[in-house]
């Protein structure tokens, strides 16, 4: 048990606060009047669907469509990627189930360490606390570590639901075929001289994180955030989801990111920001409350080799566009996020020139 003098460093539950049926969440939990979320901007210029399948097959407008997206959002919504859909409805399944045990088995894999009172990113429960006065993501998380294989931590998989492991396993390996396609798609994009110098960025050492996301219905949606604003440190973001809450910001104004049947939210991150010199931008991102029902992500990071050093293309600075990044080890860069999103900052803004 932590000391009494620290107990503001174990975030709640919020799943179990969200079961008492109260009218209002703790004061940790709201959020400031200039921070707190408003109504969407309606838009014509929607965020683009893309086919994988087509763009595979060389359909120049998809090629297009998916350049439009990548320059203009950060993200898009990929159809035809070849994840059978009975399987993204299994990685739903196992993780609402998950999250529907009892909180004495949930607890049995918790992040937090060392009687409680140290957070580790691996595992189940809330935000890293760092001050008293940190504003709380009303939500609940759940982070495993699934690529290299060597990495995992089994300790912290779940043994239920029983398919939770052989489903995460299939599903990440999926995922990642379509984050090899993707990433040499946005080598095209940004000129880069090797088409797979990305996805070679993906090696034997790279680490591939996946998040499990609870939003449970919020009674005062208007006053609290499922998740802060803020860009991924992965290089590519893979998400599914069953409702709507993702929000993107583009030119100051935050726009709903639709759910299409089927489809994965895929966005840039903070690497491929700094790789492509600023050409393609990691997209700040948040998702809003719900009062009327809960919502259930599953987000899979793909990041680079945590002691590469990650810089821009050298083929992509000139006398035109200088250098506007400095270099950064990963993960230096990871683990300063974290530090970074309970302040309310983004990491990259550390690392601009």
């Amino acid at each position: 048990m932590a000391d009494d003098d620290q107990q503001w460093k174990i975030p709640p539950i919020v799943q179990e606060l969200a079961a008492t049926g109260r009218d209002e969440l703790p004061s940790r939990y709201v959020v400031c009047d200039h921070g707190r979320p408003t109504s969407a901007v309606a838009s014509d210029d929607s965020i683009p669907v893309v086919d994988l399948s087509r763009l595979s097959s060389g359909a120049a407008d998809e090629a297009a469509k998916l350049r439009s997206a990548l320059q203009n959002w950060g993200l898009f919504l990929a159809v035809g990627h070849g994840i059978e859909p009975a399987l993204l409805g299994e990685m739903m399944a196992v993780t609402t189930n998950f999250f529907n045990l009892p909180l004495e088995e949930k607890q049995k894999y918790t992040n937090l360490v060392g009687g409680k009172k140290e957070h580790q990113l691996q595992g189940y429960g809330g935000d890293m606390i760092l001050s008293e006065t940190q504003v709380l993501d009303c939500s609940d998380r759940f982070y495993l570590n699934v690529e290299p294989e060597s990495r995992r931590l089994y300790d912290l998989w779940p043994t239920q639901p029983p398919s939770f492991r052989d489903i995460l396993h299939r599903y990440a390996a999926r995922c990642r075929e379509l984050a090899d396609g993707v990433l040499r798609e946005v080598a095209k994009v940004v000129g880069l001289r090797e088409e797979g110098c990305l996805v070679d960025m993906l090696d034997e050492k790279a680490v591939t994180y996946v998040r499990l996301n609870l939003y449970p219905r919020c009674p005062r949606p208007e006053k609290v955030l499922g998740f802060r604003p803020h860009s991924d440190a992965s290089m590519l973001t893979v998400v599914l989801n069953n409702a709507a809450g993702l929000q993107v910001l583009r030119d100051g104004e935050w726009y709903d990111v639709p759910v299409v049947p089927d489809a994965l939210v895929v966005n840039l991150g903070d690497t491929v920001e700094v790789v492509s010199n600023g050409l393609l931008k990691s997209p700040v991102h948040k998702v809003v409350a719900n009062s009327e029902s809960k919502r259930v992500s599953v987000a899979a990071f793909y990041t680079a080799d945590p002691e590469r050093e990650v810089e821009p293309a050298p083929e992509l600075v000139s006398e035109e566009r200088p250098r506007r990044y400095g270099s950064m080890k990963n993960s230096d860069y990871i683990r300063g996020l974290h530090e970074s999103l309970a302040r309310g900052e983004r990491a990259i803004d550390r690392v601009k020139i």
